[in-house]
C-alpha cells in the first residue's frame, strides 16, 4: 500500500478542525485508510542515518497514512482532506468542469507517427490561473512522483511532464528523433546535452537511473517541442529547464506520454481533479486538443462521469445489514459516490465521477457501501448454511503418497517453482521452444526466468549441493509443473506430478522400477494392459539410449521412467550414474 506523508498541522488546517492522534486514527479507520505512523523529518533521519545527521532537521510532526493501492485519488492532502470533508458530510462533492476554448485559442499537441515504437499515446491539459503556495507546490510534486510509483509503474506505463505554459508557446509535437538530433538543457541543469549524453550523465543519478532503461535501446527517443522548437520534455527521462514550474507559476500544461492509454488518461483526470480547485475558477480544467498520426483528434482530459445500477438487496445481501434504499445512498453519497434511488425504490443510480477509477464492478459500490457503513457496526451473525470443509481429492492423494514414499526410504525435497531456461532445456537435452514453459516477463536473476515444466531439474540440483552426503541419495518430490494452454483462462495450466531420483555408483534402474510398482500398487492399478498400467521401451533426450521407458496408464502416457543420459549428469555437476522417474499423479484422482 503506498504511504502519504503529511504534515499534520496543514492537515488539520485544511480539515477545519483539529484532532488528537487517537481521533484522527480512528476517523482514518472509518474511512478505510490506517494511520501507519506518527513522525517527524528529524526523526525519520536519525532513524536512517544518525542522531548527527539528523541536526537542524525540522521536528513538524508528520502522518504517515496508508492508502489502498488503487484510491489514486486520495495519494496527496487536496484528495485526502477532500474525501474526509465529503465523507463528515462538512461539503458536498465538488462537480468537475472541463472548459474547451474557442476554435484557435486552446492549445493542441500533435502526435508524430515516429512514437509509435517508443510510447505511442499523449494526453494532455491545462491548469489556468492556478495560485501556488510552497505547500501546494511541494504537494503537486509529490503527487506526480506517487503516481510515477503506482499506477504509472515506474513510469513504465506513463510519465507524467508539467511545464510553466507562459514560457512556451503552442502547438506542441510530440515525436521522436535519434538521440543525437535531440539537445537541450535538462531540469536544473547548466548547460545543453544530447540525448545520448543526458543518459550517460543520468547514469549514476540515484533518482533518474531507474529510468535510462525504458528507452535507452530503441533507435529513437521521443521528445515534445513547442512552436519555437523549445524542448518541453524527453518523456519518461527528464524535463527542460526551460519549463520548469515554480511557486510562482500561473498556468501549467500537463502532458502525459506512454504506452498504456487508459492509464494516462487516468493519471491526467486524477492530477488536474486534484489540483484544480486552486484555479481562479476552482474545480475547471482548460481542455486540450490531442491531433492523433492518423488526423483524428481527442479533446482531453476526459473528467467522464458514468452511472452505474446497484440493487440495494445486493448491497444489504452482500454486506449483512438491511438498510433502506435511502439510507443506503446516503452512505454511498460519503464515499464521493453520489448516488439516489430511482424506480420503485428496488434501484440506486450510482455516479462515479472522474477520480474514482477504481470503481470498475459493482462489488467496489458494495464495499464502499461497507466502508461507510462500518465494519465495526456489521452484526455478527452465524452463517445459516452448514457445511463441512473437505480437502481436495488432488491434495488428499498427494498427502498419503508422501507418507508411503517416505516410508520407501525416500526423502522429500522441496524445490523452487521457478528455474532457468537452461534447466528445463540446454540441460535435459531439448530446445526451449519444445518445453511450452511459461516466461517471466521481468524475471530478476538468471535462475528464475521460467516456471518448471518438469521436477527433475530442481532434484538433481539438490543432490548437487548434497553430493557430500553417504550414498545413495534418494529423493522425491510431488508438486505442480507449469505449461502454457491456450484453452484456459490465463493462458496456462498446473498439473500435480510425481518426481523420483536414485543416485549412486550403480544406476539402480530396478530400484526406481520397483518404486514405480509400489506407487501403482498403492494406487491399486493392477500390472497390465487391459485396466492397469504398463511400461514401453522409448527415447527420451535426457536419458540413455536404450535405458528409457514410457509408462502407460488409463489409457494414456503419465510419465517416464530410466537411467539419466551422462550429459545431463554432467551439466548438472553430477559424477555418478542417476535413475529417475517422473509421472503424472492427477489422472489417479
Amino acid at each position: 500500500m503506498p504511504t502519504v506523508s503529511l504534515k499534520r498541522d496543514l492537515l488539520f488546517q485544511a480539515l477545519g478542525r483539529t484532532y488528537t492522534d487517537e481521533e484522527f486514527d480512528e476517523l482514518c479507520f472509518e474511512f478505510g485508510l490506517e494511520l501507519d505512523e506518527i513522525t517527524s523529518e528529524k526523526d525519520i533521519i536519525s532513524k536512517e542515518k544518525g542522531e548527527e545527521k539528523a541536526k537542524g532537521a525540522s521536528d513538524i510532526v508528520l502522518y504517515k497514512i496508508d492508502v489502498p493501492a488503487n484510491r489514486y485519488d486520495l495519494l496527496c492532502l487536496e484528495g485526502l482532506v477532500r474525501g474526509l470533508q465529503v465523507f463528515k458530510e462538512r461539503i458536498s462533492l465538488p462537480r468537475y468542469e472541463k472548459i474547451i476554448p474557442t476554435q484557435g485559442e486552446g492549445q493542441k499537441l500533435i502526435i508524430t507517427e515516429e512514437t509509435v515504437q517508443v510510447r505511442p499515446h499523449a494526453v494532455a491539459a491545462v491548469l489556468r490561473n492556478i495560485t501556488f503556495t510552497k505547500d501546494r507546490y511541494d504537494s503537486f510534486i509529490d503527487l506526480q512522483e506517487k503516481l510515477h510509483q503506482n499506477i504509472c509503474r515506474r513510469r513504465a506505463l506513463v510519465a507524467i511532464g508539467t511545464h510553466d505554459l507562459d514560457t512556451i508557446s503552442g502547438p506542441f509535437t510530440y515525436t521522436a528523433k535519434a538521440p543525437s538530433e535531440i539537445k537541450f538543457k535538462p531540469l536544473n541543469q547548466s548547460q545543453e546535452y544530447t540525448a545520448s549524453q543526458i543518459m550517460d550523465l543520468y547514469r549514476t543519478d540515484s533518482h533518474l537511473r531507474h529510468y535510462l532503461h525504458l528507452i535507452e535501446n530503441k533507435p529513437l527517443y521521443p521528445v515534445i517541442y513547442d512552436s519555437n522548437g523549445v524542448v518541453l520534455s524527453m518523456p519518461p527521462i527528464i524535463n527542460g529547464d526551460h519549463t520548469k514550474i515554480s511557486v510562482n507559476t500561473r498556468n501549467v500544461f500537463i502532458e502525459c506520454t506512454g504506452t498504456d492509454i487508459t492509464k494516462a488518461k487516468i493519471v491526467l483526470d486524477i492530477i488536474v481533479t486534484m489540483f484544480s480547485e486552486y484555479c481562479e475558477k476552482p474545480f475547471s480544467v482548460e481542455a486540450v486538443e490531442v491531433v492523433y498520426p492518423n488526423g483524428k483528434t481527442h479533446i482531453y482530459p476526459e473528467l467522464a462521469y458514468r452511472t452505474e445500477k446497484v440493487k440495494p438487496e445486493l448491497i444489504n445481501k452482500k454486506i449483512g445489514i438491511s438498510e433502506t434504499p435511502s439510507s443506503l445512498a446516503k452512505l454511498l453519497t460519503r464515499m464521493c459516490l453520489k448516488s439516489h434511488v430511482t424506480g420503485n425504490g428496488n434501484s440506486l443510480e450510482v455516479e462515479i465521477p472522474p477520480t474514482r477509477a477504481d470503481i470498475i464492478h459493482a462489488c467496489d459500490i458494495v464495499e464502499d457501501a461497507a466502508i461507510a457503513y462500518g465494519y465495526n457496526n456489521i452484526q455478527m451473525t452465524t452463517p445459516k448454511t452448514y457445511t463441512i470443509a473437505n480437502q481436495l481429492p488432488l491434495n488428499k492423494l498427494t498427502e498419503l503418497l508422501r507418507l508411503d514414499l517416505a516410508a520407501a526410504g525416500f526423502t522429500e525435497a522441496l524445490t523452487f517453482a521457478l528455474c532457468s531456461q537452461e534447466d528445463i532445456a540446454d540441460k535435459l537435452g531439448m530446445d526451449i521452444s519444445a518445453t511450452n514453459a511459461v516466461r517471466i516477463a521481468n524475471p530478476k536473476t538468471a535462475e528464475f526466468q521460467v516456471a518448471r515444466t518438469t521436477l527433475l531439474p530442481g532434484l538433481l540440483k539438490t543432490i548437487a549441493a548434497n553430493r557430500k552426503m553417504p550414498l545413495p541419495l534418494k529423493l522425491f518430490e510431488i508438486s505442480d509443473i507449469v505449461v502454457k494452454d491456450p484453452n484456459t483462462d490465463v493462458g496456462a495450466r498446473n498439473y500435480r506430478h510425481f518426481c523420483a531420483v536414485y543416485y549412486n555408483k550403480s544406476p539402480g534402474f530396478e530400484i526406481i522400477h520397483g518404486l514405480l510398482d509400489r506407487v501403482m500398487q498403492l494406487l491399486e492399478v493392477p500390472p497390465n494392459e487391459e485396466n492397469g498400467y504398463t511400461i514401453k521401451a522409448a527415447e527420451g533426450s535426457a536419458f540413455f539410449p536404450g535405458r528409457c521407458a514410457e509408462i502407460f496408464a488409463k489409457g494414456q502416457s503419465i510419465g517416464k521412467l530410466g537411467v539419466l543420459h551422462p550429459d545431463v549428469i554432467t551439466k548438472f555437476e553430477l559424477t555418478m550414474p542417476c535413475s529417475a522417474l517422473e509421472i503424472n499423479i492427477e489422472p489417479f484422482v
